[in-house]
């Protein structure tokens, strides 16, 4: 398998247990519900922008008790003869069904006995709570006889206050009880042939009408270790806001006699002063004027509930817990990919608001058609990813860094510096430079005579001497894009075309060209440095130089708290013996030229004609069998320019 572009195979394993500990670590946060407030914030976010533009349903009808209501009957509850006038009036109209969304477990004289009669001659559905651990319930109202007509209208709360779950049923120990919800639904889908029955993939499900409703499960979707007891599912909020008339317009007999026809009605409180209210997801800001009446969310779940049964609009379904920590993995791979893939904070930052803009339109994408994925435990993942796999490999890069620059910094030019970093892939790896075999050309340099001139200095006045001309002659080494690899005493060893390995022949050529040049110019600087120490009536100094082009090998010897790089191979071997070859033996003129440089044939034929060179012949090298032809240059056919 081919890796990206600029993802080294040595990040890979660390990269790896990155990925894994992030997605344990985002899963077993999730497991305990830190990541709920997120998920649930993108969760009512997304259900907002599905809402919007949703069409009333005009198949409910909202009667309700305003605080105006109130105020007019002079009490509450309504007593029992208003309650029964109301029913009357309301049956007068031919609705298909009526729901009482009010607790009547006690009479409330008057009127006892004409609402008995009412509901003794009319199927009409109230309302029962059945309360839990926390809340002892309300018993069902005393003038229902028919236990199938009495629904249980408890409201599940998240932990943040908002209602996003409803109940088709629900027990309190002993019996099941169905939705007030419901209830009113099937009494409606009985005249449409429409009744529940149980669905085929599972018997334990429940079918209505085009839908299977699937039980929601404490982990499903964004939530994590929630109370499901009870049969839920998730509201959708669609319907709203539905047509309504007041208590006193009913009484009053303003309602047109064909506005209730066929319709389900649904009678509960609205008045502030009862608290019937709740927050929905659509209940931005959490604002007074945003709440939602118990009524109001009864007609939303039952407009549910007819939508589902009659045109399979089911509420949200969701994936298994193994593809959620797949999805959170994927995310966190991305993450890891970008983050190994992009070295600059600047596409790297772009890169990851592409990424969580792709993210979050997918999941919303998928939201529209009915399926819930997390949101914000990708997004930690993806971000997290991301994050830390740069953190890492800018430390690794900072070690690395350091580490080329304790090796090279003091012995190249700067922008060879940045050259070796910016190629740091070809040559490094865990941290130090890779063994490798190239071509490059080797420079030696050692000074003629440096023993008896060092023996008539004091030790002060030698190291302030040798350093000045050390120092010169680095300079000239840097500026030609030389690597000084080390100082021997008085002597100096330099590399031309490594770290990064030189391939074709004009790359080699040019570091041939370039190690001439420099010996020339080491020429130069020493006729400079003669002269000035002439003046100061210190010793002036000879100097020989061998250059050889060819293998060798290059990497790093030492341990982990001293490490140096260097090269080997009889390349190296052969420069260091052109400079020492002779040595008084070679005709050459020190006193007019004090730089003698010797190359091999090997330089020579990379050097293109550039400079003027004699040949000394075929001679034999210390420690080497074969001979090889030895060439002393003197200086330039033409004056180059050459470093590159």
């Amino acid at each position: 398998m081919k890796l990206p572009a600029r993802i080294k195979e040595s990040n890979l394993p660390q990269a790896a247990i990155i990925c894994l500990l992030i997605v344990v670590s985002i899963i077993s946060v999730r497991g305990i519900g830190a990541l709920q407030f997120l998920e649930l914030s993108a969760y009512d976010y997304f259900l907002t922008m599905k809402n919007r533009g949703a069409e009333p349903d005009p198949r409910i009808i909202i009667i309700k008790m305003t605080e105006e209501d109130i105020k007019k009957q002079g009490r509450w509850p309504v007593t029992d003869a208003v309650l029964a006038d109301l029913l009357k009036r309301l049956l007068s109209l031919e609705p298909a069904v009526i729901g009482l969304d009010i607790y009547r477990d006690i009479e409330v004289p008057p009127g006892k006995k004409e609402l008995l009669e009412v509901f003794s001659q009319q199927p009409i559905i109230t309302v029962k709570k059945i309360g839990d651990e926390k809340d002892a319930g309300v018993a069902q109202p005393y003038m229902a006889k028919n236990q199938e007509l009495i629904g249980a209208n408890d409201i599940l709360v998240d932990p943040d206050g908002v209602i996003r779950r409803g109940l088709l049923f629900l027990d309190d120990g002993q019996t099941v009880y169905s939705s007030f919800a419901l209830l009113l639904s099937l009494s409606y889908l009985s005249g449409q042939g429409v009744s529940p029955e149980q669905a085929a993939e599972n018997p334990e499900y429940m079918k209505l009408g085009k839908t299977t409703f699937v039980p929601l499960k404490p982990e499903d979707g964004g939530y994590a270790g929630i109370d499901a007891r009870g049969y839920q599912y998730l509201i959708d909020f669609r319907g709203g806001p539905f047509k309504s008339f007041t208590l006193t317009e009913t009484l009053n007999g303003s309602i047109p006699n064909d506005a209730l026809r066929g319709k389900i009605v649904i009678i509960g409180a609205t008045a502030e002063s009862i608290k019937d209210f709740f927050f929905t997801p659509l209940s931005k800001a959490m604002t007074s004027d945003k709440l939602i009446y118990g009524i109001e969310l009864h007609g939303l779940v039952l407009s549910q509930l007819l939508r589902a049964a009659l045109n399979g609009e089911g509420p949200l379904t969701f994936i298994t817990e193994k593809y959620e920590w797949a999805w959170i993995f994927l995310w966190a791979l991305i993450g890891i990919v970008l983050g190994l893939r992009l070295r600059f904070l600047s596409r790297l930052f772009f890169s990851i608001i592409g990424g969580l803009v792709i993210l979050v339109v997918f999941t919303y994408y998928i939201f529209m058609r009915g399926l819930w994925l997390p949101v914000a435990a990708p997004v930690l993942s993806f971000l997290a990813a991301a994050a830390i796999v740069t953190a890492y490999l800018s430390y690794k890069e900072k070690a690395d860094r350091s580490m080329l620059m304790q090796l090279f910094s003091r012995h190249v030019s700067s922008d060879v510096a940045e050259a070796i970093w910016r190629d740091r892939d070809q040559f490094m790896n865990n941290g130090r430079p890779i063994p490798q075999k190239l071509t490059a050309t080797v420079l030696f340099t050692d000074l003629k005579g440096f023993t008896s001139i060092s023996e008539k200095m004091d030790p002060q006045t030698l190291m302030d001497w040798l350093n000045e001309y050390m120092d010169a002659m680095a300079k000239v080494i840097i500026i030609h894009k030389g690597v000084i690899n080390k100082y021997i005493g008085d002597a100096v060893m330099a590399i031309f075309g490594v770290p990064v390995a030189k391939k074709t022949y004009d790359e080699i050529s040019s570091d041939a060209i370039n190690a001439v040049e420099c010996a020339l110019d080491m020429g130069d600087e020493l006729k400079r440095l003669n002269s000035s120490w002439g003046q100061r009536d210190i010793s002036t100094v000879h100097m020989r130089v061998g250059i050889f082009t060819g293998p060798l090998v290059a990497g790093c010897l030492g341990g982990s708290q001293r490490m140096e790089y260097t090269v080997i191979g009889d390349t190296v071997n052969t420069a260091s013996r052109l400079e020492s070859f002779g040595k008084e033996g070679v005709e050459h003129n020190f006193s007019t030229n004090p730089c003698r440089i010797l190359i091999g044939e090997a330089t020579l034929k990379y050097l293109g004609g550039r400079f003027v060179t004699k040949r000394m012949g075929e001679v034999s090298l210390k420690g080497k069998e074969e001979k090889i032809d030895v060439y002393l240059v003197t200086g330039h056919t033409q004056r180059s320019e050459h470093v590159q």
